[in-house]
């Protein structure tokens, strides 16, 4: 028997519907997988029989290298996608899109972004940020002045509170990854702890909360507690190394790891120190939703643990029956991914994914399982723990606790905030996916 179909013959059920236990998926067991795909063994003993030929691109000198690297022109079709492109009145939002992306980095020109008021073109020379309120001495800082504190770099998730509020309809909403979880992205982020600022302006013993404000039209304002703000927040320069894009908040921005996302103001300009939350209009009014109890939710700030897959997933349609790789994210505001468990079967049985490392807290995590699918019904589901003890709840406790709307999200906007419920792919015989609930 051949080296390979033993290894195949090694890897074992992990659940029902074809699930392969995680071994399928380290070290040795890659090529495992890939060679028990259909027609897998037999397209690499074709293509070691056949001599190499040569391409029109090796055959000649290629472009000069730009000043800027651009994705390859074959990639055009990876994009955001932009539901306000010629920017009326009423905000506009870009959306990650995650069924064409791996690892957990999201590219800068990719992250998702939500204006208010279009971009503003602000001329980093002339913004300032100001401190003031409950403190010993205001303060003020232009750009060179922060960039000569030591930064610190912090990679992690930023999450819209709307993002997935298509699933608070009570139809499933026939749409991709993009459409339903595209206002998440991860990064890294480089700038000053805010602490370190307010530190030095000397923070009133009765100071309870901070508000944060914008430089955009709208002066977007967010209370945040200052005990979160002493803990982590960042005034954020840099993204995955270059200066934070326009459409991201250039030239700073605060990051508040693991908290909505409308509270990591963007284009700070102000930092106004307080005993009490300011009720702004996003916190006084967008980001409170109605209970099923008749109750609003307010100060909803933690972004709690969710998890996605983004392969198989609608728009990836599977070609043939055969060992696929099942791909997602994962992520919590509580801290580190603990583990992401996997059905094919709609949660009649479940096996653990592999997680790539490192993982890190309030960041995404990659999970992988292999599967093998032979062609018929298949509903996929990923389920994660983060390290705090929280579950991604199922859509049934999610809807007790949350509600719902009879109405499409098209009509409603944001009807709701905070989903964070299982997801379920639909696999039909013809390999086509489609979003259900299960």
């Amino acid at each position: 028997m051949s080296k390979s179909r033993q290894g195949a013959n090694s890897i074992h059920a992990a659940a029902g519907n074809g699930l392969l236990h995680r071994r399928a998926l380290l070290g040795r067991g890659v090529m495992v997988a890939g060679a028990m795909g259909a027609g897998a063994t037999g397209a690499l003993t074709a293509a070691a029989a056949e001599p190499l030929t040569e391409a029109p691109w090796s055959l000649a000198p290629g472009q000069a290298t730009p000043p800027y690297g651009h994705p390859s022109r074959f990639e055009k079709a990876v994009v955001r996608t932009v539901d306000n492109p010629n920017n009326a009145p009423g905000g506009s939002r870009a959306r990650t899109p995650h069924h064409l992306l791996k690892g957990t980095i999201t590219p800068n020109g990719l992250h998702f972004t939500i204006m208010h008021a279009g971009i503003p073109d602000i001329d980093p020379a002339e913004h300032k940020l100001v401190i003031h309120g409950m403190v010993k001495q205001p303060l003020v800082f232009d750009l060179d002045t922060l960039s000569r504190y030591r930064m610190v770099t912090r990679i992690g998730f930023v999450e819209c509170g709307g993002n997935s509020a298509p699933m608070f309809s009570n139809e499933p909403i026939q749409a991709d990854v993009q459409a339903l979880h595209g206002l998440a992205s991860c990064a890294e982020w480089s700038g000053v702890p805010l602490a370190t600022l307010l530190d030095e302006a000397g923070v009133d013993a009765s100071a309870k909360w901070i508000i944060a404000e914008g430089a955009d039209a709208p002066h977007l304002s967010r209370s945040v507690p200052l005990a979160k703000v002493m803990d982590d927040a960042l005034v954020a320069m840099y993204q995955n190394g270059e200066r934070i894009q326009p459409g991201q908040g250039y030239p700073m921005r605060l990051y508040l790891p693991g908290y909505e996302g409308n509270m990591n103001v963007k284009f700070l300009r102000r930092i106004q120190v307080t005993d009490q939350p300011g009720m702004t209009y996003f916190e006084s009014k967008i980001y409170t939703d109605p209970l099923p109890n008749g109750k609003d939710t307010q100060f909803y700030f933690v972004q709690e643990v969710k998890s996605f897959i983004t392969s198989p997933s609608p728009g990836l349609k599977l070609r043939e029956p055969g060992v696929y790789e099942i791909s997602g994210i994962a992520y919590s505001g509580n801290g580190r991914i603990a583990k992401v468990l996997v059905s094919t079967d709609g949660g009649k049985s479940w096996a653990e994914a592999a997680l790539d490392e490192p993982r890190l807290p309030k960041a995404f995590s990659r999970f992988n399982m292999a599967w093998r699918w032979d062609g018929g019904p298949a509903i996929l589901q990923s389920r994660a723990w983060d390290e705090a003890g929280n579950v991604q709840p199922t859509r049934e406790q999610f809807v007790a606790k949350r509600g719902q709307t009879s109405k499409p999200p098209s009509v409603l906007g944001f009807p709701g905030h905070h989903f964070n419920a299982i997801t379920s792919w639909a696999v039909q015989p013809d390999g086509e996916v489609r979003h259900v609930y299960a």
